[in-house]
């Protein structure tokens, strides 16, 4: 059975009182869907919309099997004027192989996500006259990099596709098979033997996507995340006034100068208890494995009246309880919607505790974003120097 939960966000007072999101994941896809509906408790009705759409998809599980080889052929040279011609038999071709490569411009898995089978081509059987079999062509599958290709029954990870370029056989295709002409000698001049070609490889893989990116923003939903990726690039995110407007992970292309730029990530906005799952917390978590550094956003003044302070300290938990190492990765605090009155009190705050710079930033105004993007561009030089 799929997993599911709804989620309910309040509207402004000229929209149906109640807007309700459910999310659905199914679990041998790895396949996210969304569908929304409004229900209004005054007039006991609702109005659901049933069209689902498939948003991102970051783990699909799929066979793939190489091509079976051709056959060896058994055959004798029958030619007039030449008596005794011999075995003439050819050999079969081998199978094609399954081929998996990371190219750049894939974003996603969803080319996967219904397609169960993937399978390699057969080699051609060998023919008389000493006429070999064609060897079949390799099947190719594109995937993102990123992707981490892990055997399904022993769950060890065969290879992790993680720049653009990288390549795995996930199925060799089966060997073609030797024709009569092989087993000639002195002492067997007419062999009635030929072999048949072997089977390709069988596994059932899973394929995990997490994103690769220079830069990770993570905060609480709501945090402004979308916002800043939309100022700094020309990324274009979903963005609206209710939380998990963001329901995968965005890229951006944030370009400093003619020679220096980043790829920046905005990662779906965490909750507590993110590390066990809670509000498809791992989906979104493993995502920041990739990131270099981090961009933690917090909200001064947050809508479910929760303490700021607080909402970070919750972050910083939910990321040390995924991943121990995330506890060590660089972090750059920033402090969003400058122009609220909290704001200044919160980044003080944050200073005094973590001991750390702060930023003090607004996307819709500008202030503060040139003084981020040099503090990241340092950042980014002094992790890739420790590398």
């Amino acid at each position: 059975m799929p997993e599911a939960e709804v989620k309910t966000y309040d509207r402004p007072p000229y929209v149906t009182p109640f807007h309700y999101e459910l999310r659905i994941r199914m679990p041998d896809h790895g396949i996210l869907y969304f569908c929304n509906f409004e229900a209004c408790p005054l007039h006991r009705t609702a109005a659901f919309n049933f069209v689902w759409n498939t948003m991102f998809v970051d783990q699909v599980q799929i066979e793939v099997t190489g091509g079976r080889g051709g056959h060896g052929c058994m055959s004798f040279r029958r030619e007039k004027y030449v008596p005794r011609g011999g075995p003439n038999g050819g050999d079969g071709g081998n199978g094609g192989s399954v081929i998996l490569i990371a190219k750049h411009g894939v974003n996603s898995l969803v080319a996967l996500a219904n397609r169960h089978h993937v399978r390699g081509k057969n080699g051609n059987n060998g023919e008389g006259a000493n006429r070999h079999g064609a060897c079949a062509d390799d099947i190719t599958v594109l995937v993102p990099a990123g992707t981490i290709v892990i055997d399904a029954e022993t769950d060890l990870i065969i290879k992790d596709l993680a720049v653009d370029g990288d390549s795995v056989i996930a199925a060799r295709g089966g060997r073609g098979g030797r024709g009569n002409t092989r087993f000639k000698s002195s002492t067997n001049q007419a062999p009635r033997q030929a072999t048949q070609g072997g089977p390709g490889e069988s596994r059932v893989l899973k394929l995990e996507l997490k994103v690769i990116a220079d830069v990770g923003l993570i905060g609480k939903p709501n945090a402004g995340k979308s916002t800043l990726l939309s100022r700094l690039s020309s990324a274009k995110p979903e963005i609206a006034d209710y939380p998990f407007t963001t329901k995968f992970p965005n890229l951006g292309q944030v370009q400093i100068d003619a020679d220096r730029s980043f790829i920046l990530a905005d990662i779906p906005g965490l909750i507590e208890g993110a590390s066990e799952g809670v509000g498809l917390g791992h989906d979104f978590l493993k995502h920041i494995e990739r990131a270099g550094i981090l961009v933690h956003l917090v909200e001064p003044m947050p809508l479910d009246q929760t303490d700021a302070t607080e909402n970070y300290w919750a972050i910083r938990r939910e990321l040390e309880e995924y991943n121990p190492q995330l506890k060590t990765r660089p972090e750059i605090i920033v402090v969003t919607k400058s122009e609220l009155p909290p704001a200044q009190e919160v980044a003080a705050t944050l200073r005094s505790e973590t001991e750390n710079d702060v930023f003090l930033i607004s996307a819709v105004t500008g202030d503060g974003l040139p003084q981020l993007m040099n503090r990241i561009d340092q950042v980014l030089e002094q992790h890739s120097s420790c590398d």
